[in-house]
């Protein structure tokens, strides 16, 4: 993309921000997020406040990052606990698990900000998201929380470049989402299982793998890695005997290995077959 086009398009990302005057960002470390926030405190400062939600679906070690990342950066960062556990709707995992997971998320923020003076209520989704089967999306639009990235017409493509840009260490991350997408739709969700998860992909995470998923099937982990990591995978016998040493100490009879890798939203996949 041409620097002019996307200078423009940056730059209607900060007058967005500036016409709100204060905001707060939905902020889990992610690109997006991360991407966002810089660009707030670079324009208002001390009036732009990055809100973190943690619960059994945000792993430890992504909080982590998403902490010392908010330091690095200047922002001044809230964490404030959600209960989406609470929500049957969440529990029951069906193909709008998102959409009860964001209200959650969205509703305590939204009384956050509100008792904090902290301003408009803003969160990271991009145009990619757009016509993806994106039920947050509709609880985000329900509590008339912004989308600064998608008003200014940033692709993910625009941010990662941005991004790098600007040097936060983000530019080139993978993709992430909750716990709770790795499960099937209709599998119900439980702390213990998201437990298992979690402490999977924490053990994937320090074999040093960069883009993994751990998809949960009973008593059966089926490990997703990025394919561009997957040859290393194939020639070297001791990470994949630690690959199932992960599994098996989270919890897991099996270890499976995904022979088409990583891909974003394969959970979704399911709901294709379902319908037909």
């Amino acid at each position: 993309m041409p620097a002019d086009t996307l200078d423009a398009r940056l730059d209607a990302l900060r007058r967005l921000l500036r016409d709100m005057q204060r905001v707060v960002v939905a902020y889990s470390g992610g690109v997006d997020s991360t991407f966002l926030l810089r660009i707030a405190v670079d324009v208002l400062g001390e009036r732009a406040v990055a809100l973190t939600a943690v619960s059994d679906s945000y792993p430890v070690w992504e909080l982590e990052e998403a902490r010392a990342l908010a330091e690095a950066m200047g922002a001044r960062m809230i964490e404030v606990e959600t209960r989406e556990m609470d929500r049957p709707g969440y529990r029951a995992n069906a193909g709008d698990r998102c959409y009860h997971c964001k209200t959650e998320l969205f509703e305590v923020a939204g009384v956050e900000a509100a008792a904090r003076g902290l301003g408009v209520l803003c969160y990271g989704a991009i145009p990619d998201d757009l016509g993806d089967h994106r039920p947050g999306m509709i609880a985000a639009d329900e509590q008339q929380v912004r989308a600064p990235l998608i008003e200014a017409g940033l692709t993910k493509a625009d941010i990662r470049a941005l991004s790098r840009r600007y040097e936060l260490p983000t530019w080139d991350k993978p993709a992430t989402a909750c716990l709770s997408s790795r499960f099937p739709y209709g599998t119900a969700i439980t702390p213990e299982k998201l437990a298992r998860v979690g402490r999977c992909e924490a053990g994937l995470h320090a074999l040093g793998l960069r883009q993994f998923r751990a998809r949960f099937h009973g008593d059966l982990v089926r490990v997703e890695i990025a394919p561009d990591e997957l040859p290393r995978v194939f020639a070297d016998g001791a990470l994949r005997d630690g690959i199932v040493r992960v599994g098996k100490a989270a919890g897991f009879l099996f270890v499976a290995l995904d022979l088409q890798g990583y891909r974003s939203g394969s959970t979704n996949e399911a709901l294709v077959h379902i319908g037909g």
